[in-house]
């Protein structure tokens, strides 16, 4: 189980390279808020990646083999959702904080468990509401756990997912909250530089459902 552990936990990492909803929303929160939602945002987003591949784990590739229909349905909606995502990341500008007399103190704890969840349902919405990504995760599941493999070991490669997943977008959350001290107002482009890659990858989503529909 323990090796299963290690190879879930590169797999979690390496899938949270590339440009993604959760990478974006994990630079937009620390950039624009705090570092601590961002955070929130990454957990959120690690939790996704636990679901989805603990449905690869437990096997859905039958029903994508069997309705073809599905994967064009998924990748459509995934893409419309991440279009209009990635449109508002380009669009987005920093949130002036609130000075710390403002805010109560006895109100200072609620405010920041509201910050808190908010980021974790952003970080989880943004993975749920990506439905192609269950059809990454089965073709990884399958490359990367061998047929046979108990259960207790696939639950081991779930929970390295979680574990890769959230180091990634805790140091993607790290990189960004020092970037901006560093930046300071030229950071602005950040975002919208990130969200254009967002739509770009939506529209090559949305293609992708189009030529299977074709074909």
């Amino acid at each position: 189980m323990l090796m299963f552990l290690v190879i879930g936990a590169f797999v979690g990492a390496l899938t949270g390279v590339p440009i993604g909803p959760v990478n974006v929303a994990v630079i937009d929160a620390a950039y624009r808020h705090t570092m601590r939602r961002a955070i929130m945002v990454g957990l959120g987003g690690a939790c996704g990646d636990l679901l989805y591949s603990g449905l690869g784990v437990l096997g859905v590739t039958p029903i994508l083999e069997k309705y073809k229909s599905v994967p064009p349905i998924l990748y459509a909606v995934s893409g419309c959702v991440l279009l209009v995502y990635g449109f508002l990341t380009a669009r987005s500008q920093p949130v002036a904080p609130a000075p710390p007399a403002e805010i109560p103190h006895a109100d200072q704890s609620t405010h920041m468990r509201r910050e808190m969840w908010s980021g974790y349902s952003v970080g989880l919405a943004l993975i749920v509401l990506n439905p192609a990504a269950i059809v990454t995760w089965v073709v990884l599941v399958g490359s990367f756990i061998p047929t046979g493999t108990t259960w207790v070991d696939g639950v081991g490669f779930a929970a390295g997912v979680f574990c890769g997943s959230f180091a990634w977008f805790a140091l993607v959350a790290y990189l960004t909250h020092k970037g901006k001290h560093v930046l300071g107002d030229k950071a602005a482009w950040i975002p919208r530089v990130i969200g254009i890659g967002l739509m770009v990858y939506a529209v090559w989503l949305i293609a992708k459902a189009v030529k299977f529909v074709l074909a």
